[in-house]
């Protein structure tokens, strides 16, 4: 059986086939992939694209096992296969009709989705084919998904079009680079153009939960760039934000534009996920649901509980790479930074983790970053880290926690301003993510015996992250350090009430030994032992 071409797509019956497999549309109108047999996919493939045209046993059999003599009977049993598959939940007969003596055929409507047409003229019927035409790249539930709508040009002037559109395709661009958010393509979403838009509408038309619109207006040599994003199926609003720049270059303006658009969404988008992931039940939970979980438990330092979510979702697909760099992430965490018992087995298997996650991560920033993160911490050569997470921020130049988790490799091997200038990236790029770069700043301008600027740093990574130990320990050596021990050992005290152990040896790579004995002689100035 020949597989179908790159660009066939075919709808019928709630269902779509392409050359990726087949898929179901769910309650949500997303498509979700369908487990099926490679050679009832065939016979369904033979049959679709004969679109309700009668196929003959023979020609089935000859299409599906060519060269090959087999029974009758195989093609029975995947037949029947198919019929359970496609008929559960109709109440007006069978998908595939069966013709006595002759042959087989589909009996719903199919059609082949071609190239969008921006057309939306024609009555209901032109509507239905120009929604089946956005179905072919419709997401499936396996990520997010988002549609860039036309930003609405607010200066009057029709021809001054091409500025806002080419701040749209810079940010379509931009999110693209984000490997775990689908992205509808320009061709899609450009078709609601001068359109009175209604995000549910487009949301059910593209399949997409989430929709970014905004609008653009110049005056003089100023332009001002506006943009929201929207929950699809809810229309609640999610974030909305204004740029403002000079039209001296205008193409760096869009550059610079889309690249903040895409780190600030990011992290919203992962938030809106997990909540979304958290209202539904566990015995419903898919891989990528179990990950969401544990990526949000993992934030709230309860990392053992995350680990044992991840360690289900790796179970299910061993090769899914989030999961096996967030698993690695969890296991440096509780040797590093909350001083696990168990740390020495802990150890290796973050290590495999990690590994593993290398192995799979391709061009996903996410898990090349949190992989290196984690490496390096529990002993992998820093350099080599330093080069992948380098690797990971080629690959999207936007992304925030890339940026961050950068500024850490650095500061462990020296380079404290650099790590300062990382963290300033990643806090430019995402203001409002969780485990902001506060800390990593702080902690940067505290090696660089900057104490008096870290202070202020330290104590807003205190607020951002209230269970994680680490920035009370480096601000009560800053305070220690400037000579300021009643307030240190205020820090302290505060540091006591989350965790018991208050001088320890942190187990990170700092390639400056001055740097780890900076540190903990504050600590113990800190708490009054002698240096």
């Amino acid at each position: 059986m020949q597989a179908l071409d790159t660009g066939d797509t075919f709808l019928f019956g709630g269902f779509r086939l392409d050359r990726r497999g087949l898929f179901r549309r769910d309650e949500r109108k997303v498509f979700v992939r369908v487990a099926i047999g490679a050679r009832a996919l065939d016979v369904l493939c033979v049959l679709v694209a004969a679109k309700g045209d009668l196929i003959s046993k023979h020609e089935l059999m000859a299409a599906v096992w060519p060269g090959i003599v087999v029974e009758d009977n195989n093609l029975t049993v995947q037949m029947s296969a198919l019929r359970r598959m496609l008929d559960h939940g109709r109440a007006d007969g069978s998908c595939i009709q069966t013709v006595a003596g002759r042959g087989y055929r589909l009996v719903v409507p199919v059609t082949r989705v071609d190239a969008v047409s921006g057309d939306r003229g024609g009555g209901p019927e032109a509507e239905d084919l120009r929604a089946a035409s956005l179905g072919a790249g419709l997401p499936t539930q396996d990520k997010p998904s988002i549609a860039v709508l036309p930003f609405v040009n607010l200066c009057g002037d029709p021809e001054q079009d091409y500025f806002a559109d080419g701040i749209v395709e810079e940010i379509i661009t931009a999110l693209g680079r984000i490997r775990w958010l689908f992205v509808i393509g320009r061709n899609s979403s450009f078709t609601y153009k001068r359109q009175a838009i209604d995000v549910r509408r487009v949301g059910r038309e593209l399949g997409v939960g989430y929709v970014l619109e905004g609008s653009v207006r110049r005056g003089g040599d100023r332009v001002r760039i506006s943009a929201q994003l929207i929950e699809a199926e809810t229309g609640a609003h999610l974030w909305a934000d204004c740029f403002d720049g000079s039209l001296e270059d205008v193409f760096d303006l869009q550059d610079k534009v889309a690249s903040s658009v895409a780190g600030t969404i990011e992290p919203e988008l992962q938030a809106a996920e997990t909540v979304r992931s958290a209202s539904r039940r566990t015995g419903d939970l898919g891989t990528y649901e179990l990950y969401l979980r544990a990526y949000a438990m993992s934030f709230s330092y309860q990392q053992r509980q995350a680990l044992a979510l991840l360690e289900e979702a790796i179970a299910r697909d061993p090769r899914y790479g989030p999961a096996l760099g967030l698993a690695a992430q969890c296991c440096q965490q509780l040797i590093a930074n909350l001083n696990a018992p168990d740390r020495n087995a802990i150890r290796p298997k973050g290590i495999a983790f990690g590994r593993r996650a290398v192995e799979v991560a391709g061009d996903d920033p996410r898990v090349l970053a949190d992989a290196a993160m984690a490496l390096a911490v529990l002993g992998e050569d820093l350099d080599a880290m330093i080069a992948l997470v380098d690797r990971a921020l080629a690959f999207n130049p936007s992304y925030a926690r890339g940026w961050h988790i950068s500024g850490f490799l650095r500061l462990w091997a020296g380079q404290a301003d650099l790590a300062i200038e990382h963290g300033e990236i990643a806090l430019r790029l995402s203001p409002r993510a969780a485990k902001m770069p506060t800390f990593l700043i702080g902690t940067a301008l505290f090696f660089s015996r900057r104490f008096k600027e870290a202070v202020p740093k330290l104590w807003v990574a205190i607020e951002d992250q209230p269970a994680f130990p680490n920035p009370y320990r480096y601000l009560a050596a800053c305070y220690a350090l400037m000579g300021l021990l009643d307030e240190a050992r205020a820090i302290i005290v505060r540091l006591r009430a989350i965790m018991p152990e208050v001088i320890v040896d942190l187990p990170l790579p700092y390639r400056n030994p001055q740097h780890r004995e900076l540190f903990l002689s504050g600590l113990r100035l800190a708490v009054s032992e002698k240096t």
